[in-house]
C-alpha cells in the first residue's frame, strides 16, 4: 500500500549574513523597513517553519536588534519568546515581549516592532479558518475577527494555551507521519484555544469581501466595514493600512478592479438600505438616514441608490 505524502511543508534557513537575514525576514513576515542592527553578540540567525496552509509553527533565532513594520492581514499570529525581548506595536498600543508571555500580533493594520537577541516561537493560523471557527463558537455568520492584542491573557488562560501548543507541537513538529485529518483536528483545537485565550469580537460582514481582495486591500475593506458610520475618507483608509492614497487606489484596481471610494460608498449604501428596510415611514425619513451615512447631496444619493438596488430609497422605506 502506497503511503500518502506528508501534508506538512518544512522550510528552514540559517546564516550569518546580515543582508541575507533582512531579505529573508522581510519575505517571511511581510515586513517593510526592516533595519537590522548588530548587538554585542556575534551575529547569526535561524528561521524554521513547519505546517500547512491552515496552521504552522515557526521558530526564530536572531542575534541582533531588528526594527521594522509588519502587516499580516491574512493570518493571525501568536508569539512568545524564550530569550530576549522587545516591543510590539511601537508608538501605539505597545506590548512588551517577555519570556513566558504569549502575545497576539495586531491584525487589522500594520504595526511596528523593535526586538533584540530573541529566541522566538510563533503559531500562525489562517485568517479565514479562524474566522469560521469563531463564527461557530459564537453562533453567528463568519465576520471580521478582531483580537485585542493589548489586553494580557490571564494566568489560567496562558496555562491552557501552553498546554494546547505543546500537544499541537508534538503532532506538527513530530517525526512521525501525519495525516491531513490529524493536522486539521490539531488546527481546530489550537484555534479554539486561541479564541479562549485572547479577548476578541466579531464584526458582522454585511458587505462581502470582494473576490480577489487580499493583504492590505482586504484589511482596507474590513476597516471600511467597521467604521463606515464615521466620516472617514480614503485618505484615512490608506493611512490605516500603511499605504499612500495612490498606492491604495492602485492596489484596489489591481486586485478587484474597483476604486476604494466606490467600495466605501457601496458599504454605506448597503447600511442605508438595511436601516430603511427596518424602519417605518412614520418614524424614519430617507433624508435623515442618508445624512447619517454621509450622503449630503440627496439627489445624487437617490440616483446612486436606485442604480445599486433597482428602486428608489423611498420605495424601500414604504415597502
Amino acid at each position: 500500500m502506497t503511503a500518502l505524502p506528508d501534508p506538512r511543508t518544512v522550510f528552514e534557513t540559517t546564516g550569518t549574513d546580515l543582508d541575507a537575514a533582512r531579505a529573508m525576514f522581510e519575505e517571511a513576515y511581510g515586513a517593510s523597513g526592516f533595519l537590522p542592527e548588530r548587538s554585542e553578540r556575534d551575529f547569526g540567525y535561524r528561521f524554521r517553519s513547519v505546517g500547512d496552509a491552515t496552521m504552522s509553527f515557526r521558530s526564530t533565532r536572531y542575534d541582533a536588534r531588528m526594527v521594522g513594520e509588519v502587516a499580516s492581514p491574512d493570518e493571525f499570529v501568536v508569539t512568545w519568546v524564550g530569550e530576549g525581548g522587545g516591543v510590539v506595536d511601537v508608538g501605539r498600543d505597545e506590548v512588551a515581549l517577555a519570556p513566558g508571555r504569549p502575545v497576539v500580533f495586531p491584525n487589522e493594520r500594520p504595526f511596528r516592532f523593535d526586538l533584540a537577541d530573541v529566541r522566538q516561537n510563533l503559531v500562525q493560523i489562517d485568517r479565514v479558518f479562524l474566522e469560521r471557527v469563531a463564527a461557530e463558537v459564537h453562533g453567528t455568520e463568519p465576520g471580521t475577527l478582531v483580537l485585542d492584542h493589548a489586553v494580557p491573557p490571564g494566568a489560567e488562560a496562558v496555562r491552557a494555551w501552553n498546554a494546547q501548543v505543546q500537544d499541537a507541537a508534538r503532532i506538527v513538529l513530530g517525526s512521525a507521519p501525519v495525516s491531513v485529518l490529524a493536522l486539521a483536528e490539531t488546527a481546530r483545537r489550537t484555534a479554539l484555544a486561541l479564541l479562549s485565550t485572547f479577548p476578541h469580537h466579531v464584526v458582522a460582514r454585511r458587505f462581502p469581501i470582494p473576490t480577489g481582495a487580499s493583504g492590505r486591500v482586504r484589511a482596507a475593506v474590513e476597516y471600511m466595514q467597521a467604521v463606515a458610520h464615521t466620516p472617514i475618507t480614503t485618505t484615512d483608509v490608506a493611512e490605516h493600512v500603511g499605504l499612500s492614497v495612490r498606492g491604495l487606489q492602485q492596489a484596489f484596481q489591481r486586485q478587484i478592479g474597483v476604486a476604494p471610494n466606490a467600495v466605501l460608498r457601496g458599504i454605506r449604501l448597503d447600511r442605508v438600505r438595511d436601516e430603511l428596510r427596518a424602519g417605518s415611514p412614520a418614524e424614519t425619513t430617507v433624508a435623515s438616514v442618508a445624512v447619517q451615512w454621509g450622503f449630503a447631496h440627496l439627489g445624487r444619493f437617490s440616483a446612486a441608490y436606485a442604480r445599486r438596488f433597482g428602486e428608489y430609497p423611498r420605495d424601500t422605506l414604504h415597502s
